[in-house]
């Protein structure tokens, strides 16, 4: 089943449907489900789908002529070519004796041509020359997100300005991936967005019928799940030194997001661990944090983990290898890891927050059209029982802001099972002055696992919005 993904199906017809050539490029991280997007755009025209794989540039320009000729002509499907000219010659006649639409797909396009550097300007050449005005539609797609965005869509790619469309396709947001699961409560809608990231490979692995535990055990908690070898078996695939970079990985899921910390932690120089870093943000699985006031200040910079699986895999599983070879992962699961299961969602919770709170904000929810959202974080002044001040480290969950108006809207939220109580309101009220110099303050969200207490009942919500995870999957 086929869930999602209407903007970007709605684009690609749209360049479909327009006479003569036209491209479109698709990028995105692995397991993000790129392929299953053409597969479901294809299904009912005339494509060539061809995947590159590791195997150099001659091999690749074998089994593309293969898959070329299943296609156009199978009765010579064994044919062999001396270059991929003499194949794009081919379909380039078929092209000029038909008017029928064709779809060339080149998939994992970066495995051919970072073997392959002529590629690319070889099929800039026939774009500009040959197929103009021929009924062809190019996609070229791939996951290594440096490269696609470097040599395929930057200024100095051969195939510059030759696009009509490009997607960039991300996992799916909170709301999205509850679709796969749509008899779950929002609690464990929450959850199993958070245990999966919204990577649609990982969220098709959940068996709707099954309860949300049932899911997570038989996927994480087993050897043999798909998700208990998932990290490694990725990480294989991108980096040629896996030690290192799940050392990095380790250090940044338990919380330690300075380049020199983490360089110290797994005792390496800070250009080494700054190299794996910024791999790791290529391949989808880091992001560079700014605070949303604070972006041009290179010291309010963190590194977390964008993929929450990897989260949720490097809190619990490297610590249970032993129990789950042993055939007791569900026990340690229902032990150790469900009653963690909340404190784990709160990063998580957050992220879909501040999803949330733009989304809304720019149908003008709050009062004013916000172009954005982040976190804060910094210090602030606080007087203690003697009066005298103190320094703390603090943190805003949601910030939300209007470049327009210079307006902000700000939130705490609790994946909890206790309601928040007007301690947390007023906390969050106090926090205000920290951004209130660059923005006016116009609303405090408040977002809750389970309600709030009777306080809120009798105060004035003129300002104060209250928002449950329910009313967050409406």
């Amino acid at each position: 089943m086929f869930i999602g993904r209407e903007r970007e199906l709605k684009s690609l017809n749209e360049v479909y449907s327009k006479a003569g050539f036209g491209m479109t490029i698709i990028y995105g991280r692995r397991r993000v489900g790129k392929s299953y997007l053409i597969t479901e755009f294809i299904k009912d025209k005339k494509a060539i789908f061809y995947t590159a794989t590791k195997v150099g540039s001659e091999r690749n320009l074998e089994f593309f002529s293969k898959q070329v000729l299943d296609v156009l002509n199978p009765e010579y499907s064994d044919a062999t070519f001396p270059s991929i000219e003499s194949v794009l010659d081919i379909l380039t006649k078929k092209l000029s004796e038909s008017d029928e639409k064709i779809i060339l797909v080149i998939d994992e396009l970066p495995y051919w041509a970072e073997k392959d550097e002529a590629l690319l300007s070889i099929l800039q050449k026939y774009i500009d020359t040959k197929w103009l005005d021929k009924n062809l539609m190019l996609i070229l797609c791939g996951s290594a997100l440096s490269f696609m965005e470097k040599k395929v869509l930057s200024e100095k790619s051969p195939v510059f300005g030759r696009r009509d469309a490009q997607i960039k396709l991300e996992a799916f947001n909170y709301r999205d991936s509850a679709l796969f699961v749509p008899d779950y409560s929002s609690e464990d809608k929450a959850i199993c967005y958070g245990v999966t990231g919204g990577v649609a490979k990982y969220l098709s692995l959940f068996d709707p019928k099954k309860s949300l535990d049932d899911n997570i055990k038989r996927l994480f908690f087993n050897t043999n799940g798909y998700l208990f070898d998932e990290t490694k078996n990725l990480l294989t695939q991108e980096f040629a030194d896996v030690t290192l970079v799940n050392n990095v990985i380790e250090q940044v899921a338990s919380g330690e997001n300075a380049l020199n910390i983490i360089a110290s932690k797994v005792k390496e120089k800070d250009p080494t661990v700054l190299y794996s870093l910024e791999k790791l943000i290529d391949v989808g699985l880091v992001e560079k944090k700014k605070c949303i006031t604070e972006e041009k200040n290179k010291k309010k910079t963190q590194y977390v983990l964008k993929d929450h699986m990897f989260k949720f895999w490097y809190e619990f599983i490297p610590k249970a290898i032993s129990v789950i070879e042993m055939g007791q992962g569900e026990l340690y699961y229902e032990k150790v890891v469900k009653p963690k299961l909340h404190e784990f969602m709160g990063s998580v919770f957050e992220e879909m927050c501040r999803y949330y709170t733009l989304e809304q904000g720019i149908q003008g929810a709050f009062g004013s059209f916000l172009t954005e959202t982040g976190t804060w974080w910094g210090v602030e002044q606080l007087q203690d029982a003697e009066d005298k001040w103190y320094q703390q480290a603090t943190d805003i969950d949601v910030v939300g802001i209007s470049t327009i108006d210079k307006t902000a809207v700000i939130g705490e939220c609790k994946f909890k099972n206790e309601k928040i109580d007007k301690g947390i309101y007023e906390t969050l009220v106090g926090r205000a002055r920290l951004i209130s110099g660059k923005y006016n303050i116009t609303k405090y969200l408040l977002f809750s696992l389970s309600g709030f207490t009777d306080w809120f009942n009798d105060i004035d919500k003129t300002n104060l919005v209250l928002i449950t995870v329910d009313d967050m999957y409406k």
